[in-house]
């Protein structure tokens, strides 16, 4: 069911301020790289999950360079199996399709079937992660350093905004036979239906990707993409508090680039590439503590935003039940009268 904005706009409101600590942000076109709107883009971040975008990227490498196919297998190790959920969960020594893995990567944002990737191309842990940063400098991505392949907390793997953009925009453009993977919103895995944490993609009108990272340090991250009439536009959003935060943020962006099409985009020139870098650029920091998550300690916001979801909810049930009554009352007959 699609969620109206303003049901979201309730729960922020009910949040108080917690949206104004809210990270970089940018907006541009897919093809060409124009910004249409941008904030902090050059500040570091965690990028949380969005790492797995690269780690998708190689994989799509090495399947066009025949390297691999979709259906090689690669195997569980116990590096893989020990890695922390979000995780597909198999046993040392299981193995699964490069077709699965990439569904279980992009859609699931499975922890261990990342690594389980990295140790097949690598064909080591740390030589993928050596590819990683190689091809992020080789695609302009000038303060962005990868340590591990899925995106979990550590305090050297950073990125921007900007950089994510051009990992986004080489994924897409490079890759177009792949896009069914950025645009899928749940796959079946054994008898398990595994769904995507990626909520535009079945409430946003044309989103067809990209993908969500979350950890509590860099807050709810997202790359979203979606199309309309031929026109590819792209968000990045990093930082929200919290996952309906994410959610409204980049659909707002998108739908303001969708409507600023036209004249008032003739004579910008500004992209992601010769936008001048921000000399008070800002390091990685951490923003737990604007966080409304239980896992991240902020008990007291999470309480306050289940509050205020429960309390749509109930408006939700109360306004279709009055609906409900409506449409089954009776109607009173009118009786003709002569018109005097």
């Amino acid at each position: 069911m699609r969620f109206t904005l303003t049901l979201v706009c309730l729960v922020l409101s009910a949040l108080g301020s917690a949206a104004a600590n809210a990270g970089p942000t940018l907006l541009f076109e897919a093809d060409t790289g124009k910004v249409l709107y941008s904030e902090n883009i050059d500040d570091q971040w965690h990028p949380a999950s969005l790492t797995k975008v690269m780690t998708a990227y190689i994989a799509f490498q090495d399947l066009r360079d025949g390297k691999i196919k979709l259906d090689t297998k690669i195997i569980c190790t116990p590096l893989a199996h020990k890695e922390p959920p979000s995780k597909v969960g198999l046993p040392v020594g299981a193995k699964m399709k490069m077709d699965t893995a990439l569904k279980a990567l992009i859609i699931k944002s499975a922890n261990d079937v990342a690594v389980m990737i990295a140790e097949a191309l690598g064909p080591t842990h740390d030589r993928f992660i050596a590819r990683m940063n190689a091809t992020a400098k080789r695609l302009g991505m000038t303060r962005t350093h990868f340590a591990n392949p899925n995106g979990l907390p550590d305090k050297r793997q950073v990125t921007t905004a900007r950089d994510l953009a051009k990992l986004a925009r080489a994924v897409t453009t490079e890759f177009p036979e792949f896009a069914h993977y950025w645009s899928m919103s749940d796959f079946r895995l054994g008898k398990r239906r595994l769904g995507s944490h990626n909520g535009l993609l079945r409430t946003f009108d044309g989103a067809d990707g990209l993908k969500t990272g979350f950890i509590c340090d860099s807050g709810f991250n997202v790359v979203a993409s979606a199309t309309r009439d031929g026109r590819k536009i792209m968000a990045v959003v990093l930082g929200e508090p919290s996952s309906s935060d994410r959610t409204l943020r980049a659909a707002s962006l998108l739908e303001h680039g969708f409507r600023q099409w036209g004249w008032k985009q003739l004579f910008n020139t500004e992209t992601i590439d010769n936008l001048p870098v921000d000399s008070s650029a800002r390091n990685a920091r951490s923003i737990r503590h604007t966080v409304t998550s239980w896992a991240c300690g902020n008990r007291k916001s999470a309480r306050k935003l289940r509050a205020a979801k429960l309390r749509i909810k109930l408006q939700q049930t109360k306004r279709k039940e009055q609906s409900r009554k409506t449409t089954a009352r009776p109607k009173k007959s009118v009786r003709a009268t002569s018109g005097n």
